[in-house]
């Protein structure tokens, strides 16, 4: 695999996420297959360095341009001496999580970076009048190309949603005959492209328990989800479904699909999590460009203790790399059709 350039952003200070960052690039091995960029500030991340009695070395740029391959590069996003409290909560500090960003964001977008990886973030302390987003899913919707979905990975499963942060009481409303349409064609597409899965076998969870049970327990499975399943099925396209979801997992049925699309939130989250906590990536699939983040959030409550578990980080960082070459490969051979069926021809 090639040398790729991934920016990371830094997240919520007063998180985990300057810990995680510092245990996953302090093996060099990694150095050899990428080069980190971290949005943040050199006096801030000497500041981990000290705190965590890390002996990692830092390459301070201001410019993209004088990134250098093979070291842990740090692009200064701010100047000043930043107040790190471990474990608080602080609109100050999330702040500087947007400031990190926004940022790599604007490097994702020029090309300067190959990848991004984000840093869990604090969903409370990042609003303001001029970022008023639930998540970095949804920010990146409105700054990238495609159409965004929330697609939980790890090498045996992954599970992707109709709904993400969608209050429970709004979900069936939500869920439309385009709207299944949409994030089931992201899926499968992303299935080919990024996974390099030819024919993608995909299963969809019921929006009511039990699917509805035939009216008894809600009408949208049979009014909404089944004909538009059919529909897409009909078109050639491997989905199944709807399946109940308290069972599915439990069942071992997940096993027989490529790809899971849940309903709502908790419904896939859950399972997912309950089966690979600390070893899950969280990919937004469908956009023109790479974003993957760590399976947890800032975990206040151990944060600044050196206790943090990078695994997840560090798994975000190689499936970011591992996407990124399949989807360049996809590209490739999609792009000279008449030189891959020359190839098709002679063997």
């Amino acid at each position: 695999m090639e040398n790729i350039v991934v920016g990371i952003s830094i997240g919520d200070l007063n998180g985990i996420g300057g810990e995680i960052v510092l245990k996953t690039f302090e093996d060099a091995r990694i150095l050899d297959f990428c080069t980190p960029v971290i949005f943040a500030s050199s006096k801030t991340m000497a500041f981990y360095k000290t705190h965590f009695k890390s002996e990692i070395n830092f390459f301070n740029i201001n410019d993209m341009s004088q990134v250098a391959l093979g070291k842990v590069n740090v692009f200064n996003c701010w100047n000043e001496p930043v107040k790190i409290e471990f474990g608080k909560e602080d609109l100050k500090i999330g702040a500087y999580a947007i400031k990190s960003l926004e940022a790599a964001t604007k490097a994702l977008k020029e090309g300067s970076i190959q990848v991004l990886v984000t840093a869990p973030i604090n969903k409370h302390n990042i609003q303001s009048e001029d970022f008023k987003f639930p998540g970095h899913t949804d920010y990146l919707s409105q700054q990238l190309e495609g159409d965004s979905l929330m697609f939980m990975i790890t090498d045996t499963l992954r599970v992707g949603l109709l709904t993400d942060h969608v209050p429970v009481k709004d979900v069936a409303a939500h869920i439309t005959p385009k709207l299944i349409e949409q994030k089931i064609e992201t899926v499968y597409n992303c299935l080919k492209k990024d996974f390099k899965i030819q024919k993608p076998k995909i299963a969809v969870l019921g929006i009511n328990p039990h699917t509805g049970d035939n009216g008894v327990i809600g009408t949208e499975d049979d009014t909404v989800l089944r004909p538009t399943l059919k529909k897409i099925k009909d078109s050639g396209k491997l989905v199944y479904g709807p399946y109940a979801a308290d069972s599915f997992f439990g069942s071992n049925n997940y096993k027989n699909f490529d790809a899971i699309i849940a309903s709502y939130h908790d419904q896939g989250l859950i399972p997912f999590k309950t089966l690979s906590f600390g070893q899950g990536v969280n990919f937004t699939a469908g956009l023109s460009k790479v974003r993957t983040s760590p399976d947890h959030g800032t975990a206040y409550e151990i944060a600044g203790k050196g206790i943090a578990d990078e695994n997840s980080f560090k798994e975000a960082v190689y499936s970011a790399m591992q996407i990124f070459k399949n989807r360049t490969d996809y590209e490739t051979l999609t792009a000279n059709p008449l030189k891959k069926a020359a190839r098709n021809e002679r063997r």
